[in-house]
């Protein structure tokens, strides 16, 4: 009996030792594994100790001091906010490279587009150009400051080009007469009735607009969804979720178990819970998305920009030619609206429609196009221009799209990486919280509300993130710019008036708008008012000239020229 006693005891201190010696190897293992991760602790037990300290991870027997706990949770946080950093990062990315290369491409292509103009206008035009080439210079500085945020209304600035447009053609063509500011002050209450330049005024705003602001509204959402990304990858942890990501990631290393990483469902209740706000993004971000998709399309479609401003010189001449043709009606319609102006005498320079411009328009082949001072026919650059914003919409449309439900697979994507958890293996070969084994609580939905039952991170339903709330609101106002943006509106200038043209009031149709045709302005002429030299009477229209006193203004211009050029 005495043998079979001390048998037993032998055997059980030789287990107790067997056991502290696992215990102490498992130890060292964790002592290891620190090391490999680069914290620096002032100890490390070489054997289990008591974990009654302890505040996250478990307190029985452990391998895990306070202090090492302590640093395991300012690891944690950083751990967290390193994987949402990295994961976001091609998020990221895409908006900061997408929005500067369309950004360049768009201001190189203004660029590109006025000096075609100015090289086109020099060659047709000649010297009277370049002594009113302010008018052009005006134009496309107003454009770029529209697209650039600045606030322009387009409808106006391009109806006061053609007004001043006018104002110095009609100096030029009549040179005979002295024109003072006030003449030309009434002269550009007259444009609208006048129509000197045919309908290109109209086609040209209407083309114009719509593009510029889906191109201006484009660049935006693309600056907005940047912002958004990079605002919003900076996690700001709770207390509540510090201490989960402590109990999931660094537990494992008080039981002897640093290799054992978490389940899959363990890993996404915590992730669901310290990343709810996030989550909470998603209905607003994919809205926005949604919205720029529709506006690219616009884009690649009707507002086209590279459609509209390749052409625009020589649209522009048209409507200049369409003037020339008509000087004479339209110098008879002025007179009557505005009153004779005083001739010039005889020591001003006085001289005809030809004497002014003395080359007609005529399109250039391509092999005349104005080329740059590399020798690059801008023709051609223009045309790889556009073939470079077609692919480029095409490229953002496809990343744009990628970028969808981000946010809500952001706790997914984060626990499919094997630094976090055991991946694919056996549901029974990983760490649940407590032990190695399986996870058997439900995995929770994404958002805020939905985690007041999450079983390991405590969260505030009632208290959302005052940051996240403030980029929700920021994708919703871009959202519906873009909406509107979509339909040719620019909500900037929505009071102001529109002749079914993409600014100011829009004309609020959604997929099929009206043609230019089908929007043709109905007008009717009023009788003759006898006008008065000062000014138009509010409300008067200008009259149409009758054939036979158009005549004869032109027989008495005709033999007043050739007086005064003998």
């Amino acid at each position: 009996m005495l043998r079979l006693q001390t048998f037993i005891y032998t055997f059980s201190l030789l287990s107790v030792a067997a056991r502290a010696d696992v215990k102490a190897r498992n130890c060292s293992e964790v002592r290891e594994a620190c090391v490999a991760k680069g914290f620096s602790f002032t100890h490390v037990p070489l054997q289990e100790i008591s974990g009654e300290t302890l505040r996250v991870c478990p307190q029985g027997n452990t391998c895990c001091t306070q202090e090492m706990e302590d640093k395991f949770g300012q690891q944690s946080k950083q751990d967290l906010e390193n994987l949402v950093d990295e994961m976001s990062h091609l998020l990221r990315s895409t908006f900061v490279s997408r929005h500067k290369r369309f950004d360049e491409f768009f201001l190189e292509l203004l660029e590109n587009t006025e000096r075609s103009l100015n090289e086109m206008f020099v060659r047709t035009y000649g010297k009277p150009y370049m002594q009113n080439s302010e008018v052009f210079e005006n134009l496309f500085a107003e454009l770029k400051r529209y697209y650039t945020g600045g606030n322009v209304n387009l409808e106006e600035m391009l109806n006061d080009f053609w007004s001043r447009l006018l104002e110095r053609m009609f100096t030029l063509l009549n040179s005979q007469y002295v024109i003072t500011e006030d003449y030309l002050e009434c002269i550009s209450k007259y444009t609208d009735q006048l129509k000197p330049f045919g309908d290109v005024p109209k086609k040209l705003k209407s083309q114009v607009t719509r593009a510029f602001i889906a191109a201006r509204t484009f660049v935006q959402g693309l600056s907005v969804g940047r912002e958004v990304a990079q605002r919003v990858s900076k996690v700001s942890s709770t207390p509540a979720c510090i201490r989960a990501l402590t109990k999931m990631m660094y537990c494992p290393f008080c039981q002897g178990m640093p290799a054992v990483k978490a389940c899959k469902n363990y890993c996404l209740n915590v992730m669901k819970g310290c990343l709810a706000n996030q989550a909470d993004l998603d209905p607003e971000w994919n809205l926005y998305i949604d919205a720029m998709l529709l506006v690219a399309q616009r884009l690649e479609g009707p507002f086209n920009i590279e459609s509209v401003m390749e052409p625009i010189d020589v649209k522009i001449s048209e409507a200049i030619m369409n003037m020339q043709d008509n000087s004479a009606e339209v110098s008879y319609r002025v007179f009557q609206g505005c009153g004779q102006p005083k001739p010039a005498g005889m020591t001003r320079s006085t001289r005809g429609v030809s004497d002014v411009f003395n080359a007609r328009f005529r399109p250039y082949s391509p092999e005349e196009r104005p080329t740059t001072a590399a020798g690059t026919s801008l023709d051609r650059l223009v045309r790889k221009q556009s073939q470079r914003g077609c692919f480029q919409v095409i490229d953002i449309k496809e990343k744009l799209k990628m970028s969808k439900k981000f946010w809500s697979n952001l706790p997914d994507v984060l626990c499919v990486e094997e630094r976090v958890t055991a991946g694919n293996t056996s549901d029974d070969d990983c760490w649940n919280g407590h032990t190695r084994g399986r996870y058997f609580p439900e995995v929770q939905k994404d958002g805020l509300t939905n985690q007041l039952n999450n079983p390991e991170v405590g969260v505030d339903i009632t208290r959302p993130d005052t940051l996240i709330r403030q980029q929700i609101m920021a994708l919703r106002v871009m959202t519906n710019k873009l909406r509107n943006a979509y339909n040719g509106n620019d909500i900037y200038f929505q009071d102001s008036s529109d002749e079914g043209s993409g600014s100011g009031s829009g004309s609020g149709c959604t997929d099929v708008c009206p043609t230019d045709a089908d929007a043709e302005d109905l007008t009717t002429e009023a009788p003759v008012v006898e006008a008065d030299r000062g000014g138009p009477v509010d409300g008067s229209e200008l009259p149409s000239a009758p054939p036979a006193a158009l005549l004869l203004t032109l027989a008495l211009s005709v033999l007043a020229l050739s007086r005064q050029w003998r």
